[in-house]
């Protein structure tokens, strides 16, 4: 009776006060759905985010094969040579020094007072000797080791590349066809081959391009008589310089043995091929425009176009026989003589490394260049013209008579591969404007003016070119060592000549200059 009566007391407890039975049954349900539903959520987020931790450009196949206890460089010259896959080699260099944040020796304008010999005041922020440290320096300049060491740490490994003259000359023809005078005069590059002495005078500005281009950018004498005595003094002074010289005709195989002195990951040193130009049938003895120089030099003309379509023009005359190939050996015979030196010394050093292990780490470059090309490139990673890009900020300035390739991104790609994929297509020149802006952010800030694009300064990348001014003078020569100075009369060029005005033109004069 007395339990009878407790439970009728405990059920009037529960139901009346706290509720009927149903209501802590659907508040149970209602808690177990909630924590499922923060359960699920939690898996959905770990799995969202998942893909971003096994990104390509963070696969143990960026770091490539084992490099050992080396420490990787960080004061690193290049020696930025015309027409030789330099401007590739270039954009890996940017690429290092932007994802490690080291400072670049950057010129005034686009170049380090090309052609004239290179001084240390053409670098942008240099303040004396040794007061600013830079790491790394490698837009196109004159080589001045003297000058080069005020701005470069004591321990700056130093490197360059070459390639054969006559591809070489092939190239700086196609490019240069209407800023050289030599070349401009020849109808094609055989015309010029046969008798060069009748289209070349060594007075005339611009005309650096048409010989010993090789020997001139390493800051000698291009038009010196070739003797052999010469030449090896020439090869010992820039063995002694340069730590390594790779060759373009191997660029893969440069790239492997410039990996293991830098101590550098495989994806450093894997690229695109950047301004390659377009090639057309029957080129010189199937010589590969793969590998061929800077868009921005061949616009020394002056004629090129904004948005990447350049003006009506017949592209230029490259064929030659082999008998005016060996004339063009003969003409830039201090060429010839440091690419067979070095290209001996090249393989020399492939020796040492090894031939099996050389073609194993070629093959892995070769394979992740192909993976790197299917993330980040549309169409295959095939280049295609300018005016095919959409993202005017990667299209490559244009020449008047060679198209210059480009690339497009692939669509879609998170935030982080996309910007590692940029820096591996951005052109020579925005990418030296983006690392611009980021040293000097105050300077590029009262620069920037909304709506405009300094066209002139970009074509003044590729060395002195005619522009077209308001001025009554209707050209003027333009200077790319101050990003688009005007060289005045009566200036003094890089052989004591001065400048005379002809026909509009500027041309060195004849009355005090002595040719070196």
């Amino acid at each position: 009776m007395l339990f009878r009566r407790r439970a009728r007391m405990l059920r009037w407890l529960v139901c009346g006060r706290l509720g009927p039975v149903w209501m802590w049954k659907a508040l149970l349900l209602f808690v177990a759905i909630a924590f499922a539903g923060q359960l699920l959520g939690v898996i959905f987020n770990k799995s969202s985010v998942q893909p971003a931790a096994h990104s390509i450009f963070s696969s143990p196949d960026a770091q490539g094969p084992s490099l050992g206890s080396c420490q990787p460089h960080t004061h690193i010259m290049f020696l930025k040579t015309h027409k030789t896959a330099s401007s590739t080699v270039l954009n890996m260099l940017y690429r290092y020094g932007e994802e490690h944040d080291l400072r670049f020796a950057l010129p005034l304008g686009y170049q380090l007072g090309y052609p004239l010999p290179f001084n240390a005041h053409r670098v942008k922020g240099y303040r004396g000797p040794r007061a600013v440290e830079f790491h790394i320096m490698g837009n196109h300049m004159r080589f001045n080791k003297l000058e080069v060491e005020k701005v470069m740490p004591a321990d700056t490994f130093y490197f360059s590349i070459i390639r054969d003259p006559v591809a070489l000359a092939e190239s700086s023809f196609a490019y240069y066809k209407e800023v050289a005078p030599a070349f401009r005069k020849a109808k094609g590059l055989g015309d010029f081959a046969d008798d060069p002495k009748k289209y070349y005078d060594p007075r005339l500005r611009n005309n650096h391009y048409a010989r010993n281009l090789l020997w001139f950018d390493f800051g000698m004498d291009h038009n010196a008589n070739f003797s052999l005595a010469l030449a090896q003094r020439g090869k010992a002074m820039i063995h002694r310089a340069f730590k390594l010289i790779l060759v373009s005709e191997y660029f893969d195989q440069s790239m492997i043995l410039l990996r293991h002195a830098l101590c550098w990951p495989l994806d450093a040193v894997v690229s695109f091929s950047l301004n390659a130009r377009q090639q057309k049938p029957g080129g010189i003895g199937g010589i590969s425009g793969s590998w061929v120089g800077k868009a921005a030099a061949a616009a020394a003309a002056g004629v090129g176009g904004r948005g990447g379509r350049s003006q009506a023009k017949a592209p230029p005359n490259l064929s030659l026989t082999e008998e005016q190939r060996e004339k063009l050996r003969q003409w830039n015979a201090l060429d010839w003589h440091l690419y067979k030196a070095f290209n001996q010394t090249f393989w020399e050093e492939i020796d040492k490394f090894g031939h099996a292990q050389m073609e194993q780490e070629v093959a892995l470059l070769r394979i992740r260049r192909e993976e790197l090309a299917r993330v980040c490139l549309r169409d295959g990673g095939k280049p295609v013209e300018a005016h095919r890009i959409r993202d005017k900020n990667i299209r490559p300035f244009q020449s008047g008579l060679v198209k210059i390739l480009g690339y497009e991104l692939q669509p879609g790609l998170d935030n982080a591969t996309r910007t590692a994929c940029l820096r591996m297509i951005r052109p020579e020149i925005q990418y030296k404007d983006v690392l611009d802006a980021k040293q000097f952010p105050r300077a590029a800030a009262v620069l920037a003016q909304p709506g405009q694009q300094s066209q002139g300064s970009i074509a003044a990348a590729g060395g002195s070119f005619l522009r077209k001014d308001s001025s009554r003078t209707g050209e003027r020569l333009m200077g790319a060592e101050a990003g688009g100075r005007t060289v005045e009369e009566g200036e003094r060029d890089w052989d004591g000549s001065r400048f005379v005005r002809s026909n509009h033109t500027l041309i060195r004069g004849k009355e005090k200059g002595r040719l070196r």
